[in-house]
């Protein structure tokens, strides 16, 4: 548990800092501080298959620390020199040089467009989608937005976001925000709520090792070929049950029952964990379905072209539910290393 001196001290930093940035003054250094030793080491991805080019990852990632960043937000540090691994042009600032960096991300693009993702912890995660405010007023997509335990204040997800994940707590103070879309959002959203997993805090869900594995293979994904979406983008809100994997669907499909089915056939057949079926249908997880009723299924999304599949393969697929255990009622318990 937190000291309540110290619960106090990094509110009233947060606080301080909203201030500044609505203010958009520039007060702090931009440089990235590196990450801890006890980083977790990247998998290696296998050689690539004979005459298969290997596709190179071409994009940018801005990651931005919350409050006390270089104490309590030190996940995006390791993050950050994950991605730099993996090939992506990545770097780690403070949030109260938010809108100085966007200005940069645009001359940036100008001169060299790529696709562009931003990330950020509690008061960074504010920064982020503030960022991309500002890119959308000079008409530039972004392509993924990740906000990790945001603060309550920040604003909704903008039209020029074509993909946006939110991990937070709930019932947290120090974060907490439930960051929902503007309207006429046609982008793919997935919130996923971690307040039933006691072991995660607000200190410490920028640091969570499976996360960052799945983040990257995401961000390389869509830098080196472009995702494909299929049909009609459902928006995903989930609770996430305690003592499961957390796993970071893009957003979810409507597929149609046939005779026979139910939630639990459906999520054998699709590879998913009976939770995932039955927290966003609310139907009872054995009851028969009705010919034609619309069914919704959480999805990741596929790439356009894999020129290079198998040396891709590692690091694009990321942990997969073929590679969890299940527990009872078909939840799953566990992520196998890759």
């Amino acid at each position: 548990m937190n000291s309540p001196t110290l619960v106090a001290t990094v509110v009233i930093a947060a606080l301080l800092s909203a201030g500044i940035l609505g203010r958009g003054l520039d007060l702090a250094a931009a440089g990235p501080i590196a990450a801890s030793s006890d980083a977790a080491t990247e998998t290696v991805a296998p050689p690539p298959a004979a005459n298969q080019p290997t596709i190179k990852p071409h994009g940018r990632a801005y990651l931005f620390r919350g409050a006390l960043g270089p104490i309590f937000s030190r996940g995006m540090d390791r993050l950050t020199e994950r991605l730099e691994h993996a090939g992506i042009r990545a770097d780690v600032y403070e949030f109260t040089i938010c809108r100085l960096i966007a200005d940069q991300a645009v001359r940036d693009y100008r001169d060299d467009p790529a696709p562009i993702s931003l990330i950020g912890h509690s008061m960074g995660g504010l920064c982020a989608l503030k960022f991309a405010e500002i890119l959308q007023a000079e008409n530039i997509q972004v392509n993924l937005v990740v906000t990790v335990d945001p603060a309550h204040a920040s604003p909704s997800v903008p039209l020029n976001v074509e993909r946006f994940i939110n991990i937070f707590l709930s019932d947290n103070v120090l974060g907490g925000g439930d960051v929902l879309p503007v309207q006429g959002y046609q982008g793919h959203y997935a919130s996923f709520d971690l307040s039933k997993h006691d072991e995660v805090t607000h200190i410490n869900i920028d640091k969570m090792d499976s996360v960052h594995e799945q983040l990257v293979a995401a961000i390389v994904q869509l830098a080196a070929t472009p995702a494909k979406a299929e049909g009609e983008a459902v928006p995903l809100r989930y609770v996430v049950p305690p003592n499961t994997a957390v796993e970071l669907w893009d957003s979810g499909m409507p597929v149609v029952a046939r005779s026979g089915d139910t939630l639990q056939k459906l999520a054998a057949f699709h590879h998913l964990p009976l939770w995932s079926l039955t927290q966003i249908n609310r139907e009872p997880d054995s009851a028969p379905l009705i010919p034609g009723q619309r069914v919704i299924v959480p999805r990741h999304l596929a790439p356009l072209a894999a020129a290079s599949p198998q040396s891709l393969a590692t690091v694009i697929n990321g942990p997969s539910i073929r590679g969890q255990r299940a527990g009872k009622n078909g939840t799953s318990i566990g992520t196998r290393r890759q």
